[in-house]
This record gives C-alpha cells, sequence and structure tokens, in this order.
C-alpha cells in the first residue's frame, strides 16, 4: 500500500493507493477546497462523500417549470450527515457537482445541490478518481447538464 500527504491551502489530504482521503481547514468554503483540491491533484472524474459540521450553508433547487435554480442561505450550526457527488468535465473543467444533507438543531433535515457551506468544525472527506474523461453537456430542453455517454 502506498500513501501520499498533500497539502493545498484550504485543505489536507492523504492518497492511499488511488483513493483520497481530504480534511477541510476549519472556517473554509468546501466548495472552493475542494474545487482547488481537485484542481491541484489533476482529477478529472470521479466521486466524492463526505460528513462534517457547517455554520453556513446555500443549497439550490431546481424548478424545472423555470428551468432556474432557487437558492437558499442557511445561517446557524449544522451537522453534515452527507455530502455526495461527482466530478466530470464541463467544457474541458473539471466541475463538481454536490448534493448535501444537514441536520439541524431540533434533528430536522435540509438537503439539496449544494452551492457552497463554510466548515464549522471538521469537513472529512472521501475522493475516489477515475482514470477516464467524463464529460456533461448541456440539454437546452431541461436546462440541465447531463453526461454526455
Amino acid at each position: 500500500m502506498s500513501t501520499q500527504t498533500i497539502k493545498g491551502a484550504l485543505w489536507t489530504a492523504r492518497k492511499i493507493d488511488q483513493t483520497y482521503i481530504v480534511s477541510i481547514k476549519n472556517h473554509s468554503g468546501i466548495v472552493e477546497a475542494l474545487t482547488d483540491f481537485v484542481n491541484n491533484q489533476s482529477i478529472q472524474a470521479g466521486q466524492i462523500t463526505g460528513i462534517g459540521a457547517v455554520n453556513e450553508a446555500t443549497l439550490r433547487f431546481f424548478d424545472p417549470s423555470t428551468k432556474q435554480y432557487v437558492d437558499k442561505t442557511f445561517k446557524e450550526q449544522m451537522e453534515v450527515s452527507n455530502i455526495s457527488g461527482n466530478i466530470s468535465k464541463i467544457d474541458g473543467k473539471p466541475m463538481l457537482h454536490l448534493h448535501i444533507t444537514l441536520g439541524r438543531r431540533d434533528y430536522t433535515a435540509l438537503a439539496g445541490h449544494l452551492l457552497d457551506a463554510t466548515i464549522s468544525g471538521a469537513g472529512e472527506f472521501f475522493f475516489y478518481p477515475l482514470d477516464a474523461d467524463i464529460i456533461k453537456t448541456r440539454d437546452e430542453e431541461f436546462g440541465l447538464n447531463f453526461y454526455d455517454l
């Protein structure tokens, strides 16, 4: 088993064989930190999972009738019970597509597409890269980017 530790301004990671374990620094934006990590490691495609805690999150909900996202920001301490997503290429650049489930103090949950969130405590992620080009292209009928397989 080969291991390697890597550091960025907003994250620290360890690569074990082909899998990365990533810790995002406290008070960092999740999307900014993970995008920096993906670019730093030249990851073009793969899967992401994670957990942690945040004190602010902006979620998106896609409205098919308008083909627009509706954004809403929540400013409170919340547990990240799950982040899952993928990495693919759009217009030749790697892009993250993340969804999140957040647990509130009253044990209710929020969920949606993650626009961004600020770590308040821990941000722990696993990256499973694929040695492939996975391309997404815009489908004008639906107004979203879909896999171009």
